[in-house]
């Protein structure tokens, strides 16, 4: 039949996903293995009667097979960030209350690096013997169970399923010298407080409508709209929630979490545009000694909201396995001509490492490294690694992830932001019935420095 210029056809894709060749196609359709690469290849247009015994022979709808290219739906979305113009721009889409977000895939956020939720926990190595078996003897006693897993290099991982427990508790308590007058070190700009930090201004709600209604494009979908509906967006800096949203698919199939990296007031700025549901935060404010609440008071531009706490999570210094500097304190970083890197401004991170570097009276400047800037903890983690910085402010859980050396300065309580009003979608409701999963803690407890013992707790309302 002669070609349809403006029909589709995933033809190729779906045999493959099953497995089939074109010829067991072709057996099975009772057609020719040309007719199938035809088809396939958009030089054939297949007739009624081939095409339902296709869809039979593939155990799907003709519609699954086929379509017309203007049948795709097309929607009105706002645009969440900028993007270089372009004739086509590539864009994930999820619904925000009451409008339709587009993300620009565009660079890095073209990909994902997510942290991977566990399936078990090997908690014993054991030499396989001679003849295969398992020397029983050499398991650690007490541990129900166990079942049998060889690696590549021949040798048996005891694996078991984590048990729960009570939440692990961070250990140490904030590490430094007591606060000096910022006068005695004229080097050294304030360190903002919670009412200081750059948030969006207030204003009133059809002002902020209208700036957003500027960024507005037309999305012509590639998939169920009934898909993206069901979309929890996420912006956080902590990779958990990128194990927390694989670990929520797992249990809940139809449900889609769109995690993007950012910062913690790149986050709740986010939250208050309207693109996302839920921002991750862990910014500290030492003028009332309270995490994240007086700055989301800053920030909501006349809306309410929950905070609910992840955990406490230890936030240090990562320097290389065994620590060979020796360095204790902040103040060795510059005695010892270390090297660091940094995270941007308005991260907690960054707000920490500036506090801990005040608080010891070490000028900024004096710090080797210290405008050399990186955009997340696995990158602050690689740069030592690598050898490129001997030190930089990231997590316990990341340093155990990589191996290295720890030294804690501060323990920071991580809370997910919520618009009220985004309590009463269903997603929103899935992914927070998995904070209290048991096989969530189990995840978070075996990843080490978090205190979950209060996991899912609404901290404050505002």
């Amino acid at each position: 039949m002669k070609l349809d210029v403006n029909l589709c056809n995933n033809l190729k894709s779906i045999r493959t996903r099953l497995g089939m060749s074109q010829q067991e196609l072709a057996n099975i359709a009772g057609v020719t293995r040309q007719s199938i690469g035809g088809v396939e290849s958009g030089q054939y247009a297949p007739s009624v009667a081939m095409s339902l015994r296709l869809a039979k022979a593939l155990g799907c709808q003709v519609e699954d097979l086929f379509w017309f290219e203007q049948d795709l739906p097309e929607v009105e979305a706002v645009l969440a960030g900028s993007a270089p113009k372009q004739q086509q721009l590539r864009v994930s889409l999820a619904r925000v209350g009451d409008q339709w977000i587009a993300y620009p895939l565009v660079g890095n956020d073209a990909f994902r690096i997510e942290m991977i939720p566990a399936d078990g926990e090997a908690v014993a190595v054991v030499r396989q013997s001679a003849l295969g078996g398992f020397p029983q003897e050499e398991l650690p006693k007490g541990f129900p169970g166990i079942n049998k897993l060889l690696n590549p290099e021949g040798e048996t991982l005891a694996v078991r399923h984590p048990v729960v427990g009570s939440g692990v508790s961070a250990s140490s308590s904030d590490v430094g010298a007591s606060p000096v007058r910022v006068k005695e070190f004229p080097s050294i700009s304030k360190l903002p407080l919670a009412s200081e930090v750059a948030m969006p201004e207030r204003q009133p709600e059809s002002e902020a409508q209208s700036q957003i209604g500027t960024k507005k494009v037309l999305v012509r979908l590639l998939d169920d709209i009934g898909k993206l509906h069901n979309t929890v967006v996420i912006a956080g800096c902590t990779p958990v929630l990128s194990l927390l949203a694989r670990a929520t698919e797992r249990w809940h199939p139809q449900l889609r979490i769109d995690y993007h990296f950012a910062h913690s007031t790149a986050a709740l700025r986010s939250l208050c545009r309207g693109e996302v549901h839920i921002a991750g935060m862990h910014l500290y404010d030492p003028q009332t000694g309270e995490h994240n609440i007086p700055f989301v008071r800053q920030a909501l531009t006349g809306k309410s909201a929950v905070l609910i706490t992840l955990g406490v999570w230890e936030e240090g210094l990562l320097v290389p396995p065994g620590n060979p500097m020796g360095v204790k304190t902040l103040s060795d970083l510059v005695e010892f001509g270390a090297t660091i890197v940094t995270h941007e401004v308005g991260s907690g991170s960054r707000m920490l490492l500036e506090r801990k570097l005040q608080e010891e009276g070490v000028p900024f400047q004096t710090v080797k490294g210290f405008d050399h800037i990186v955009h997340n903890h696995q990158d602050v983690a690689l740069s030592i690694v690598s050898g490129i910085a001997d030190a930089g402010i990231s997590t316990a859980s990341i340093a155990s992830a990589f191996g290295l050396g720890f030294i804690p300065l501060h323990r920071a309580r991580y809370d997910l932001v919520i618009i009220k009003e985004y309590l009463e979608e269903e997603p929103v409701k899935q992914f927070l019935s998995i904070l209290g999963h048991q096989l969530v803690r189990s995840q978070l407890e075996i990843l080490g420095g978090y205190d979950i013992s209060n996991i899912g707790e609404v901290v404050a309302n505002i």
